[in-house]
């Protein structure tokens, strides 16, 4: 924690490196302009310097050779120029040139080195005057080393180099210095008020080494400090019992209740509320009740808690916001309402929690009755309606023969359907266990056969053939034989469902691996269920939804094949599918039940 203290930069921190930075800007920016002007006036002075020395060395040139023979100029030229460089080290050579620009004398050819090292080259004519007449006589070139300029340049610049850093160094030290000591204040007064939130009223702060506001500051704190320790003194003990009694209401009632500040922490749960939630006040206690996530991994609370900010206070106040979570299957209705401290400010709220799961489930159960009369009467109903329509339009074409076979699927079929809605009027006994189906042995071939045929009707709406495939001398099985009619009913009329045009379903009667098992499966060629929806495929009104799976219904059907089959029968079911290749759903119905253990036999 205090490395990280350390590691971060306070916004005052940034403006004294700021500063600091830009200081430093101005001060190189200073020294490199002070510094180029320096060296430009040394390379003037030093170039006037050599103009100087041009016009003077051709005065004297012209004075000196003015009563000298032409033959002798250029020894005398060559005396004068030798004297000259021998005693100054900056000239480099000297030049001499006549009227017609000829050499009389240079220095280069008996100096060639220092020749090469001219760096600035003057020229100056020398000028004799006859009868006040100015006459050009020749011209003196004087090449310059630059070797004193460069030391004077360098010297300067290093001067100024040293004097603009140490101005740097110590108007950042004094920065700095200052900066420290400002911090070391400011650190103690944080530390008090760090002390204060944590609750310890009464620390006082030691003002030695502060002076100034700082030092008010402290005094102030300390005071403040003080009053704090005497008031927690003369109310804690009256705090501390008015909380405890609001904690043991709140304990003590049997709904769930979760208190929330303003800022949308947790600040009190009560073990009802715990129970539900499937938390404990260490998990939750002081988090943001919009992170707790229901048993699915979703933010149950988050988007309700917004919208209730987002509702005026006086209509949550009269009219709570409700809505319903599900934590581990269990359905549990919330309440929000806003709470208010006696002088009317708004604290925060409280989420109340009803466990209504058993609510609920008799509310689907409602439902599920009507969607299971639905599914289950639509088969027998489709069949008389169109057998009746067809012998209401077309008796007199048919032959007595033919009127009689259809008079008798419609009586066996209203029988049926007699017989269904008895039977779908006792589904929530036979679901509950408490009733003994009725089992004889039977051969289930034939079951399998009048069953096909009822069917046909439905399979020729779409085109669609059976073929059945049995194995010849199947034993006979203890069955419900009205159970498993309606078993193949519900898994003959989804293999339609989703057969495509022209399709082909295959049922398949044989003993199953299991020699103690017979084994009935019905194969479509429709669109296939996915993998992941297949464990779930038997449960209590579950449909796979998506692009592929349009056809309506309730999701009862294959629920009631597992109960009739598993529970009842004590046989199997099962389902293998692949996407876009079809779909075999089936049952295993065993030869000897009695020698399979039943549901509670199997869990202890």
């Amino acid at each position: 924690m205090d490395m990280k203290k350390q590691i971060s930069i306070s916004t005052q921190n940034k403006l004294i490196l700021l500063g600091l930075v830009i200081s430093t800007i101005l001060i190189v920016a200073l020294a490199v302009f002070a510094i180029t002007n320096i060296q430009q006036k040394i390379s003037e002075v030093y170039d006037d310097f050599g103009q100087i020395l041009t016009k003077t060395l051709a005065i004297e040139s012209v004075e000196i050779t003015k009563d000298v023979q032409e033959y002798n100029k250029f020894s005398t030229l060559q005396a004068h120029t030798k004297s000259i460089i021998n005693s100054n080290r900056e000239i480099a050579f000297i030049e001499f040139k006549d009227a017609d620009s000829n050499i009389i004398y240079s220095s280069k050819k008996e100096y060639p080195t220092r020749a090469s090292e001219a760096t600035i080259i003057t020229s100056a004519p020398m000028m004799s005057e006859i009868d006040g007449v100015r006459t050009v006589i020749g011209s003196v070139t004087v090449g310059l080393s630059g070797t004193s300029m460069l030391h004077i340049s360098h010297t300067t610049r290093n001067s100024m180099l040293v004097v603009f850093t140490v101005a740097w160094i110590i108007f950042t030290l004094v920065v700095l210095i200052n900066t420290i000591l400002i911090t070391r204040e400011l650190n103690i007064l944080h530390h008090g008020v760090k002390k204060i939130s944590t609750g310890a009223f009464g620390f006082k702060l030691d003002p030695k080494n502060t002076n100034g506001e700082i030092r008010e500051l402290i005094d102030a704190f300390n005071d403040m400090s003080g009053r704090l320790h005497q008031y927690e003194e003369q109310n804690i003990d009256q705090l501390t019992l008015e909380r405890n009694k609001m904690e043991a209401v709140l304990m003590s009632i049997a709904n769930g209740v979760v208190v929330c500040d303003n800022y949308d922490n947790v600040v009190l749960i009560n073990n009802a509320a715990q129970k539900l939630l499937q938390t404990n006040e260490d998990e939750i206690l002081n988090t943001k009740i919009q992170m707790y996530c229901d048993s699915e991994g979703e933010l149950c609370f988050k988007e309700k808690i917004e919208q209730f900010k987002d509702t005026p206070l006086d209509i949550m106040e009269n009219k709570p916001l409700e809505f319903n979570i599900t934590i581990d299957k269990r359905v549990i209705k919330s309440v929000i309402s806003p709470m208010f401290s006696k002088s009317q400010d708004y604290v925060g709220y409280i989420i109340v929690l009803i466990d209504v799961t058993k609510e609920v489930e008799i509310d689907k159960m409602k439902s599920n009755f009507i969607s299971n009369v639905s599914h289950e009467l639509r088969t027998p109903v489709t069949v008389l309606r169109t057998y009746i329509d067809t012998l209401y339009n077309h008796s007199d074409d048919f032959d007595e023969a033919t009127n009689k076979e259809f008079f008798g699927v419609i009586n066996k079929e209203a029988a049926r359907l007699q017989k269904m809605v008895n039977d779908i009027l006792d589904f929530s006994r036979l679901e509950s266990g408490n009733v003994n189906v009725e089992k004889e042995n039977c051969n289930i071939i034939p079951v399998i056969e009048q069953t096909l045929q009822s069917m046909q009707v439905l399979a020729e709406e779409k085109n669609v053939t059976f073929s059945l495939i049995k194995e010849p001398d199947l034993p006979e099985v203890p069955m419900n034989v009205s159970g498993i009619e309606r078993v193949l009913n519900n898994l003959l009329s989804n293999a339609i469902k989703y057969s495509p045009e022209n399709g082909r379903i295959k049922v398949r009667a044989e003993l199953a691996r299991d020699p103690n098992f017979i084994e009935v499966s019905v194969e479509d060629q429709g669109i296939g269920i996915p993998e992941e929806h297949q464990k779930k495929i038997f449960e209590r009104f579950y449909r796979v939804e998506n692009d592929a799976h349009t056809v309506k219904g309730t999701g009862l059907g294959l629920h009631l094949v597992k109960i009739t089959i598993e529970k009842h029968h004590k046989g199997q079911v099962f389902v293998k599918s692949k996407p876009n290749e079809g779909s075999t759903f089936g049952f295993r119905l065993p030869i000897h039940p009695e020698n399979i253990p039943d549901e509670d036999e199997k869990q202890e």
